[in-house]
């Protein structure tokens, strides 16, 4: 086993030893790969439309243009992080850096959307090295409790960084060359990980390190892949057969995969992580704290354009504070660890995201713009300190030898939590919005018209274009309503479950910290 590299300087007498300028720069080559693998989430979204042009895909084949990246990325977290306590958490970071780099040039110049699938999906399992290999390394590079912590407010800065600036390095691109320099982005970025990687980051693997049970690999990406697929599916389309079924067959391959984990002597995922009071509750409240926000982030866009009526492009502007709420947010972290008990902290921090949905709970079809970003900028500033600590605690309460896939768990819950956030917060939104539609004590519409727009608001400003101007403006009226009826709703269910995550912060936390 390598242990991390000497601090450069001289460390106190009994504590551990200190980062020095070494660990630092090393700390910058990880938080890039980092900043990438959030830019290429949204800058994806930007450049469809041109890719749709230009490879003519079917609607299916669109989707999974989308979708294949991430689905592919959180099934293949858990072995990914495993991997690199296994083989080398630096050699799976780097020879996932160079297949991304490879995969992204290939992407680039697609000749079919086909290709372009492929490719994306790839990119998603090169993409699963990146979180697990980069958070596991901080914990070999930051031995000293407190720079460990304003490490990974940096690591966790990265993600929100990159999806801050994303939309605009997308469009700059995407208005100057053709739409394969989106899948660029990433080049340079890679190629300075492999220089520099080598030189600055340490390498470090499990003692006795035992093979990788490939069985169980394949269990948990089974598993992971057709959950993620059914609660997205379910976000979007409703709670139907398809989507049901789906997670019912991922939820069973899953038990299989513990099942499995239970009888292997040299199991893939070292269950007994669970066991670990501190790192099951941070795991929890990193989870269910991004499982309100995610959803709450997509109503809130959603509002922007389609009850205030702005473009794309204003409202896209309009949510750059919440992604510059994120990053004071998780800079802030370390710095008020340092002062505050970590149960009073969080809970102080849920409590304060939890008041920015209650802002939401007061916005109405005629609001001011300002209304809901202050409100989505207070729900981000609230909930980042709560990622970037509860990521802090989940690395650093497990043992060493196997924070790779701890860390792959952090971003598995990640995964699982924003998809499960937007799945039941959105079928519950849209069950409040068509029975706000419908409700005889709304203002008066003909029912031929309320059914044409029981869909999704979208539908419905959609249908109201092929009315006459009366009826479509009546439609356009009733369905905003209805909407700001559903975002009262799920922002209500937010901020209670919010508040009910405070309260478990401030006692079980307290436990664990005595």
């Amino acid at each position: 086993m390598s242990s991390a590299s000497p601090p450069s300087h001289p460390p106190r007498v009994g504590s551990p030893p200190r980062a020095g300028r070494r660990e630092w720069l090393g700390l910058a080559v990880i938080a890039l790969p980092c900043l990438l693998y959030s830019m290429d989430l949204t800058v994806m979204n930007l450049a469809l439309p041109t890719i749709s042009r230009a490879l003519s895909p079917t609607n299916a084949q669109e989707l999974w243009i989308v979708d294949s990246y991430g689905f592919l990325l959180a099934g293949s977290l858990v072995t990914m992080g495993t991997l690199g306590d296994r083989l080398g958490r630096r050699r799976v970071l780097l020879i996932g850096a160079a297949a991304f780099e490879v995969a992204s040039i290939i992407a680039a110049f697609s000749s079919s959307a086909t290709m372009l699938i492929v490719m994306r999906g790839l990119l998603g399992i090169a993409g699963a090295t990146l979180a697990p290999s980069t958070l596991s390394l901080i914990r070999n590079l930051f031995l000293d409790a407190r720079q460990r912590t304003f490490a990974v407010g940096i690591w966790a800065t990265s993600f929100s960084v990159g999806a801050a600036i994303g939309p605009f390095v997308g469009g700059l691109l995407l208005q100057r060359f053709w739409w394969g320099s989106a899948f660029l982005i990433g080049a340079p970025v890679m190629i300075l990980l492999l220089l520099l990687g080598p030189v600055l980051l340490p390498e470090f693997r499990a003692p006795d390190a035992s093979r990788v049970d490939w069985p169980s690999a394949a269990l948990s990406a089974l598993g992971v892949l057709p959950l993620i697929y059914g609660l997205k599916r379910a976000a979007f389309s409703g709670i139907g057969v398809a989507p049901v079924l789906s997670m019912l067959v991922g939820a069973a391959v899953i038990f299989a995969f513990v099942r499995r984990q239970r009888s292997l002597a040299e199991p893939l995922l070292d269950l007994r992580l669970f066991a670990i009071p501190a790192f099951r509750l941070a795991l929890a409240l990193n989870s269910l704290s991004l499982f309100v926000a995610f959803s709450a982030f997509l109503f809130v866009a959603q509002y922007l354009q389609l009850v205030l009526g702005l473009s794309p492009l204003s409202a896209g502007l309009w949510t750059v504070p919440s992604a510059v709420g994120f990053i004071i947010g998780s800079l802030l972290a370390p710095w008020l660890a340092r002062h505050f008990a970590l149960s009073r902290l969080l809970a102080a921090s849920l409590a304060f995201a939890a008041l920015g949905l209650s802002i939401l709970c007061s916005v109405e079809p005629s609001s001011r713009v300002v209304v809901p970003m202050v409100a989505a900028l207070i729900l981000a500033i609230g909930v980042s300190p709560v990622v970037t600590l509860a990521t802090d605690l989940i690395v650093s309460s497990a043992p060493a030898e196997v924070a790779g896939a701890a860390s792959a768990l952090s971003e598995t819950s990640t995964e699982f939590g924003g998809a499960a956030g937007i799945a039941i917060f959105g079928s519950i939104g849209g069950a409040v919005y068509r029975w706000q539609l419908a409700k005889p004590s709304a203002p008066a519409l003909a029912p031929s018209l309320a059914s044409a727009g029981h869909q999704t608001l979208a539908f419905a400003i959609s249908a109201s274009e092929r009315l006459a101007p009366e009826l479509g403006g009546a439609l356009r009226v009733r369905a905003r309503w209805a909407y700001t009826e559903a975002l009262h709703v799920t922002a209500a269910l937010g901020a209670g479950v919010l508040f009910a995550l405070a309260l478990v912060a401030l006692t079980r936390l307290k436990v664990t910290e005595n």
